[in-house]
């Protein structure tokens, strides 16, 4: 398949709250603002791109699922002069190895003959990626597995088909509601290719000075440059596969308190039906679709850090 080249309720974490504050109390490591590695693999014939920020010796590993209009550098890699941004930076001050992919269509992936991307088909790339992981350190213990608004979608998905791959499931910005797995018209003819557009990048930046406006300028430049073509997805129907009985490993369900595509019924419903005990739903105060690149960028790491290093 692959080349190289116990619930608690909404606001608690089954006991990491300690495990949080000690967390904070610890000195970090450096940041790390270098350029990320570049890899290339193939999943089915297919290059996919494959960006990779690591500390020299990784406590776990966690590989990052972009969103609907733009890929892996604008969201998890944001460079601003001044300013600490970048979540794969921030994952590996924290001592974690930061993986993101780019899936077809964008950033520096190309689309496949068809131009189009469906949800399985990402799933089936995602897991691509997860094994090529698996086979660059026998010893390493399983990635974690985090997506962001769609790519929250893609990763349950993943989560629900390949358990085997992943040490656990981390979701943020869940955007399932009503309409979700409608298609769009024409989704059987040609991708329409459209420009994105400076408006959409900035569009998940809603709480008011929660960010610097140095920092959504950056965000929209570095959008622009990576994704100028926004990706075109079909099959949509495929999206009601998913099902929070079907997630039997460790689940934190991550949600910003004023995103507007965080739905409380429906994270609700899918954290009653997560099969799991390992579970928790932690809400971030004064954070929105983009809480990570924000004011709770701390409190965001350190939920993650007490995620994937947790007691056994």
């Amino acid at each position: 398949m692959i080349g190289s080249a116990g619930m608690t309720g909404r606001r608690s974490s089954l006991g990491w709250a300690a495990a949080v504050l000690l967390l904070g109390l610890c000195a970090a490591a450096p940041v790390r603002a270098d350029e990320p590695v570049a890899h290339e693999i193939t999943v089915d014939g297919h290059p996919l791109r494959i960006w990779e920020k690591s500390p020299e010796a990784p406590r776990s590993r966690v590989l990052l699922i972009h969103g609907r209009t733009w890929s892996t550098r604008p969201d998890f890699d944001l460079q601003v002069p001044g300013e600490e941004r970048s979540l794969m930076d921030g994952l590996v001050a924290q001592g974690s190895a930061a993986y993101g992919v780019d899936l077809r269509g964008y950033g520096e992936t190309a689309r496949d003959d068809s131009g189009w991307l469906t949800p399985q088909r990402a799933a089936a790339d995602v897991a691509g990626v997860l094994e090529w992981l698996a086979g660059q350190d026998g010893a390493a213990a399983r990635p974690y597995l985090f997506g962001w608004s769609y790519g929250a979608m893609v990763g349950q998905l993943v989560a629900q088909q390949r358990p085997d791959l992943i040490s656990g499931l981390i979701l943020f910005g869940y955007p399932v509601r009503p309409g979700i797995a409608g298609n769009p018209d024409g989704a059987d003819g040609p991708p329409p290719r459209q420009a994105t557009t400076a408006r959409a990048a900035r569009s998940d930046f809603i709480v008011p000075d929660a960010i610097s406006q140095r920092a959504i300028d950056a965000f929209v430049e570095a959008a622009l440059a990576a994704d100028p073509v926004r990706a075109d997805w079909r099959r949509l129907e495929q999206w009601e596969a998913l099902d929070g009985a079907a997630v039997r490993v460790p689940t934190l369900l991550l949600e910003g308190h004023q995103d507007p595509l965080a739905l409380d019924d429906v994270h609700a419903e899918l954290f009653a039906r997560l099969n799991t005990a390992d579970k928790a739903w932690v809400v971030m105060p004064g954070g929105d679709h983009a809480a990570f690149l924000g004011r709770p960028r701390g409190y965001f790491l350190r939920q993650l850090d007490a995620f994937m290093h947790r007691p056994e």
